[in-house]
Order: structure tokens, then C-alpha cells, then sequence
């Protein structure tokens, strides 16, 4: 029996981590994984704040430009399967740093591009590390966080992401005009020093050592995290809630895809499948193409467009904050709802009134991000509590393979709406219908509020 200031340390592993209050252990993991989860964010937006020069500077086909911001997707779709498996067998940690390092590394090749071949090439590289870090991070986020409190604490750390967009969109507004494009790409490799850090500083996951039969370093492993919390916090730990059940998923140590697809499970995935493409497709095929229908259709000069995507990445985060407030409060499937219909309304504005300007597509763009921002971090959240942590990594990764196929097709429609002669009036059409469909699947969600994740999942 392991120790924490000099009294025993009893109960499951998971209840154990229930236990612990905040600290500064909590508050060290959420900022080095944060930060892996801010670069992520920053690398992903930088082909749509390069595009607009890349057009000019290649002289692209509109063809030619879809694939320069979906080489990016293809690739993060690969990735968030490979880092579902990777993530459920070699480890959490272990395959965030994995992904990392491939994100900057390959963000360098980028940077070095000549031709719109090599750069889509490398941006696929690229979207391999993407989109295997953001679901694996944000399930170990998930697996350290307290049922009462799990929404509020994850979601912050979700923040991080939307904050990252912004910051990229930011940062293009000086660095692209008077630097160049490659300069961005240049910024967004910073993470390689992180990733060789991150396994030295973060402890992997004690229920997914627990739940690969790793039960002597579970207990080591949560044992100096108890140690940490005690001695940041001065006193001594609550006692364990031993009346909760243990996880059932423990007794098993190997996941399997096929099991997302049966049983309760399937329901699950279904839904969550669902919600994952209608939210990434309105919100990429939006914001992917923004900076280039300002300059193009509305004769804004470059400084004006990025300004007028900040302003929806910005709507974007204060959504997100909000939902992180109240969603501990009121359930994740009234909030799931309330931000699709949301989302479907401010999208059914313009098309019903036209988008006859840059302010007014800026006015709607920044309403549909508030709420569609909600939702892309709320499915960070969600998505995670409706698997074992024999297959939780998996889950979230299959998430992120509709996430990335919403990815992908968005900008592809928008593309070629526009390419045939399409009104924007007509874009914003089809993505209320999307979004309004979202909302009635997002009904049928299993509600997660306030459970540990054995007790959804024993």
C-alpha cells in the first residue's frame, strides 16, 4: 500500500484521482499540455492566413487553392486514427510528443516549399501531427480531471485551442504582409523543444497504465502525483470515495475498434460521429475561406481581412469561455443543442438577407463562430467520457475522423460552390441546413454530467 504524508493511500486508482483538490500539479499539466494544444491550434490555421499571398504569389487555380488548405486535413484525418491506436498501446504522453515532433519538424519543410506541390506534400506531413495530438491530448486532460468538475476543468484547457487560432490570426495580421508566409510556418515548428520535454515533465496517465495491466507503475505513478498534490496544497488528502464502483474496463487491457460499434457503444458513436462532421464542417469551410473572400469578392486589403477573421476567432473564445462556465451546471446535451441551433440561426440570417458586404459576412461569421467554438471544444470533452480507457483514445481519435472528413469537405463545397458561380447567400444556406440537422441528432446525446468515467462505462 502506497503513502501520501505519512498516511495510507487506499481505494482505486480512480478514485483516488477523484480525490485530489486542485493544485499547482494540475495547473503544471494543463500548461505543458496547453501549450503543445496552442501551437497545434496555431500550425493548423496557417495555410488559410498564407493563402490569400500564395494565390497572388503561385498564381493558383481555385483548384489549386482548395487543395492547398485540405492537404492539411487529408493528413490530420490519417493522423487522428493512427494516434488513437498509438495512443491506447505505447501510451497518452508518449504519442502527444510523437505528434508534436512531426508537426514542427514538417512545418519547417513547409516553410522551405517552392511550388504548391511541395507545399501541399509537407502540409499533409504536417496535418499527420495535428491531428493525432489534439484528441490524445485531450484525453489525458480527461483521464486526470474530476467527474463534479470535469467540464469546467477540461474546457479551459480547451480554450487553449480557440486561443491558438486566434493568436495565429493575429500574428498573420504583421507577420504575413512584412515578413512574409514562410515566417508563420517558421513560428508554428517552435514546439519541436516542447515535445522533447513533455514525457520528462508529465506523468503518463495512471488509468490507462492501470487499464494495459501496468498496475505496480499505476500505483507509482499516482502515488507521486498524490505526493505532489499534498505537498503544493499543505494538507493532508481526503480519504478516497471507496463506495464508487470500480472501473470495469480495468480488468481489461486490450481495446478494440469493433467495440465502438457495438452494444451501447454504438449509439454513442453514432451521435458523437455526427456532431464531430456538422461542427468542423460549418466551421472550417467557413473560416478556412474567409481571408480570401474578403480580398477577393469584397476588395479588402489583407491587414482588413485577417482583422476581420480575428474578429470571429475572438467571438470564437468568448463562446467557449462561456460554455466552460455553465456546462458543469446544465448538462453537455443542452449545450450541445443550444450551441447547433444557435449556430444554424446565425447562419440563416445571411442567407435569408444576403451578404452584401464584408462587415455584414464578418457580422454573421463571428455570431456562427460564438457558438460553433462551443461546440468543437465541447466534443473535446464529450467524446472521451463515452469510452473505457481501453479504447478511449480510439474513441476520440474516431471522433476526430469525422471531425477531420468535416475538415475536408467543407472548404471543398464552399470551393466549388463559388468556382461554379455560386453566391455567397447559397453558402450560408447549406450550412444553416447542416447545422439544423446537427441540433436534432445532438438531442439523442447521452447525458454525461457529473459521472466518473468507470460509472459511464463499468
Amino acid at each position: 500500500m502506497t503513502t501520501v504524508a505519512g498516511r495510507p493511500a487506499v481505494g482505486s486508482i480512480a478514485a483516488r484521482l477523484e480525490r485530489l483538490p486542485h493544485s499547482r500539479w494540475h495547473v503544471k499539466v494543463r500548461f505543458l499540455i496547453g501549450a503543445v494544444t496552442f501551437f497545434e491550434a496555431f500550425d493548423q490555421l496557417l495555410a488559410a492566413s498564407a493563402l490569400p499571398v500564395l494565390v497572388k504569389e503561385w498564381h493558383l487555380t481555385t483548384g489549386q487553392a482548395t487543395l492547398a488548405v485540405t492537404a492539411g486535413s487529408v493528413g490530420m484525418l490519417l493522423g487522428a486514427l493512427a494516434a488513437g491506436w498509438m495512443g491506447d498501446v505505447i501510451g497518452r504522453v508518449r504519442t502527444v510528443a510523437i505528434g508534436v515532433a512531426v508537426t514542427a519538424l514538417a512545418g519547417l519543410a513547409v516553410a522551405l516549399s517552392t511550388g504548391i506541390e511541395l507545399f501541399a506534400l509537407f502540409r499533409f506531413a504536417q496535418g499527420l501531427g495535428i491531428g493525432g495530438v489534439v484528441p490524445v491530448a485531450a484525453t489525458y486532460i480527461n483521464e486526470i480531471a474530476r467527474s463534479d468538475k470535469r467540464g469546467r476543468f477540461v474546457l479551459l484547457y480547451e480554450m487553449i485551442f480557440p486561443a491558438g487560432l486566434a493568436v495565429a490570426t493575429l500574428v498573420a495580421v504583421w507577420v504575413v504582409p512584412n515578413l512574409g508566409w514562410r515566417a508563420m510556418f517558421l513560428i508554428g515548428a517552435l514546439p519541436v523543444l516542447i515535445a522533447a520535454v513533455l514525457p520528462r515533465h508529465v506523468a503518463e496517465s495512471p488509468r490507462w497504465l492501470l487499464a494495459r495491466g501496468r498496475t505496480e507503475e499505476a500505483e507509482r505513478v499516482i502515488a507521486a502525483i498524490e505526493a505532489e498534490v499534498a505537498r503544493s496544497t499543505r494538507a493532508p488528502l481526503p480519504e478516497p470515495d471507496t463506495a464508487k464502483p470500480e472501473a470495469g474496463d480495468e480488468r481489461d487491457t486490450r481495446g478494440r475498434l469493433r467495440e465502438l460499434f457495438t452494444g451501447r457503444y454504438l449509439r454513442r458513436t453514432t451521435v458523437v460521429s455526427a456532431l464531430w462532421f456538422v461542427a468542423y464542417y460549418v466551421n472550417h469551410g467557413i473560416s478556412v475561406w474567409l481571408p480570401s473572400l474578403y480580398t477577393k469578392n469584397f476588395g479588402l486589403d489583407l491587414s482588413s481581412a485577417l482583422v476581420y477573421t480575428l474578429l470571429s476567432n475572438v467571438t470564437g473564445l468568448l463562446g467557449t469561455l462561456i460554455v466552460a462556465l455553465v456546462i458543469d451546471r446544465v448538462g453537455r446535451r443542452p449545450a450541445l443543442v443550444t450551441a447547433l441551433g444557435g449556430s444554424a440561426l446565425a447562419l440563416l440570417t445571411p442567407a435569408l438577407t444576403g451578404a452584401a458586404s464584408g462587415g455584414r459576412v464578418a457580422l454573421f461569421a463571428s455570431c456562427t463562430t460564438f457558438f460553433v467554438y462551443a461546440i468543437n471544444c465541447g466534443l473535446y470533452l464529450y467524446t472521451p467520457e463515452l469510452y473505457p480507457t481501453r479504447n478511449r483514445a480510439r474513441g476520440a481519435a474516431f471522433g476526430g475522423l469525422w471531425n477531420r472528413l468535416g475538415v475536408i469537405l467543407g472548404p471543398v463545397v464552399v470551393g466549388a460552390i463559388l468556382g461554379s458561380g455560386g453566391s455567397l447567400t447559397l453558402v450560408f444556406a447549406q450550412f444553416a441546413v447542416v447545422a439544423a440537422v446537427g441540433t436534432v441528432i445532438a438531442c439523442f446525446a447521452v447525458e454525461t454530467k457529473g459521472r466518473t468515467l468507470e460509472e459511464l462505462n463499468s
